[in-house]
């Protein structure tokens, strides 16, 4: 079997039918964040108070301030109370105005909201106040299951029907449920559409990285991921400037949904991952594929290496119990995955608590996006300067010490405070995109996709625990920062145990990606290995 490295390097590793293919996959991630927007664009506490109308029958032409004074009791500050009313009675204007109501009552008809940032939010359409108020995080949590059901869901189902399946499937699960979100009538529908939502958007962010990366050389496998991030990077600037004009979450659904009906449509052109059809035996579709694929490039396929490619055999699988029974790639799975739950965790907490930074949350918002565009940019050149080991352990370990620098600020302090905040999640973002190129190249073709979507559980985790976690900062303030902050510097520290993955070809067997302990650097036709200097011919058994 030839080597897949040397059919790119025939075909084009870099050429037109790539960059294609990555921005078809990539386009899609501007629109992700959006999913973000009815979750993070939030007025937690809107100015508010009872709905007490039911006094204009007594009184029709009363005064907004006089129906206040009337039914709405004053809290120790002097304010209208936001979650109390006097109980209504039946009595007329003169004898309520003159012995006035004491006994009271929670809000009976729903809520007045006064000079609120938004036109609407899931929090005035579904009254999450007063004793409702928590389940706004209990709304981040099933968007996060949900985008974790997705990853483990079509981590499996793309080893099995093929990486283009895992991805066209889940652009139209995401385009319904889009459209579905924004009619929905009440919040127990909108949890249900939104966690449907959350599986197509881990299905397809895990599936279209690694469908772009099975198909690019060496020298560019990183920009699968960074150029993914990326693109989610400028799509998050796009979302703060798309918010403040629409300010109302129904209608940016509607906005969201447009986009992605457009990729709905051209996703279905986008090709199988020949690598996955060789691991699969499927050797004709390859061999149509490779040749269209040169075509595209501009590139001759000698026939020696068309006659290699139909003498190709299926290599070793095993899925998840690959993972289990090696000892090298166990171990690599669990120390990625550390690294992966810990930096999404200080993401997510650093963005679902972007309203409570002190600073408008607009402008909050988009310098978060505006910070992951350099990170990114960044990342696809230092993967090919210092490696994979080092940008991970250095980007964790930076990123958990500015989150840790949070706890000594003055929490009244809120430019210091966002500035560390949006430091530290520039980090954990990029550490966020050498995750992602580092999961593609520790494992095998036949457990890649396992991996990744195992691993991809790790971050929706994270996900979920964040709002959970940022809850408990009622005990004490500093609590979410400690956590998220430690659990960074831990798994940067762990990252030392990963063995250097530059500039090596992805694996197709376990026993290549077990080789990687002798650190490996594949050249056309040879493999090179530190302990031996020789040039030793690549053959696939």
């Amino acid at each position: 079997m030839t080597d897949f490295g040397e059919i790119l390097r025939t075909i084009g590793d870099f050429g037109l039918f790539q960059k294609l293919i990555l921005f078809g996959l990539c386009f899609p991630n501007l629109i992700l964040p959006f999913h973000l927007a009815s979750l993070i664009f939030i007025d937690a506490d809107p100015s508010r108070h009872c709905n007490t109308d039911w006094i204009l029958t007594a009184g029709p032409n009363l005064t907004t301030e006089e129906q206040l004074n009337l039914t709405v009791p004053l809290e120790l500050d002097g304010t209208f109370s936001k979650c109390l009313m006097f109980v209504p009675v039946d009595w007329d204007i003169n004898t309520i105005r003159e012995y006035g109501l004491n006994d009271t009552t929670e809000c009976q008809s729903g809520w007045v909201y006064n000079n609120p940032m938004y036109k609407a939010t899931i929090v005035t359409d579904f009254n999450l106040v007063c004793g409702k108020a928590n389940v706004v995080g209990l709304a981040q949590t099933v968007f996060m299951a949900g985008i974790l059901l997705g990853s483990l869901l079509f981590g499996p189902f793309a080893e099995s029907f093929g990486r283009k399946r895992a991805t066209q499937i889940p652009m139209v699960l995401m385009l319904i449920f889009t459209v579905t979100t924004g009619l929905c009538p009440n919040f127990y529908l909108y949890l249900a559409s939104q966690f449907l939502v959350g599986v197509a958007y881990g299905g397809f962010r895990i599936n279209c990285i690694v469908l772009a990366t099975e198909w690019i050389g060496v020298t560019k496998r990183s920009y699968a991921s960074c150029v993914s991030q990326l693109f989610g990077g400028i799509g998050q600037c796009i979302l703060a400037g798309t918010i403040y004009y629409i300010r109302d979450w129904r209608l940016a659904q509607f906005v969201m949904a447009s986009p992605i009906a457009v990729v709905v449509m051209y996703i279905w052109f986008i090709p199988e991952s020949a690598r996955w059809l060789l691991d699969r035996g499927k050797t004709e579709e390859a061999k149509e594929l490779i040749l269209r694929v040169a075509a595209i490039n501009k590139r001759q396929v000698p026939d020696t290496l068309l006659e290699k490619v139909m003498y190709s055999k299926i290599v070793q699988r095993g899925g998840i119990c690959v993972l289990i029974k090696s000892p090298v790639l166990r171990k690599y799975f669990l120390t990625i995955t550390l690294g992966w739950f810990s930096l999404n965790l200080s993401y997510y907490c650093l963005s679902f608590n972007v309203g409570n930074f002190g600073l408008d949350i607009f402008l909050t918002q988009l310098m978060f996006g505006l910070t992951e565009i350099p990170a990114h940019i960044l990342c696809i050149w230092l993967l090919e300067v210092v490696g994979r080991r080092i940008s991970l352990m250095s980007t964790l370990l930076i990123g958990g010490f500015v989150c840790t620098l949070i706890l000594v600020v003055p929490q009244d302090n809120a430019i210091v405070i966002t500035a560390l905040a949006t430091t530290g999640r520039f980090f954990m973002n990029w550490a966020g995109s050498v995750c992602n190129v580092y999961v593609q190249e520790l494992f095998p073709t036949s457990v890649r996709q396992t991996a990744t979507g195992l691993g991809s559980i790790a971050i929706r985790v994270a996900g979920m625990l964040s709002p959970l976690l940022n809850l408990l900062v009622m005990f004490h303030w500093a609590i979410p920062t400690i956590v998220y902050s430690s659990l960074s510097l831990a798994g940067g520290a762990l990252v030392f145990l990963l063995p250097e993955t530059r500039r090596t070809e992805l694996p197709d067997s376990t026993d290549e990606a077990e080789g990687k302990r002798n650190v490996m650097t594949k050249t056309k036709g040879c493999v090179q290995i530190e302990d031996n200097p020789e040039c030793v011919k690549s053959t696939k058994l």
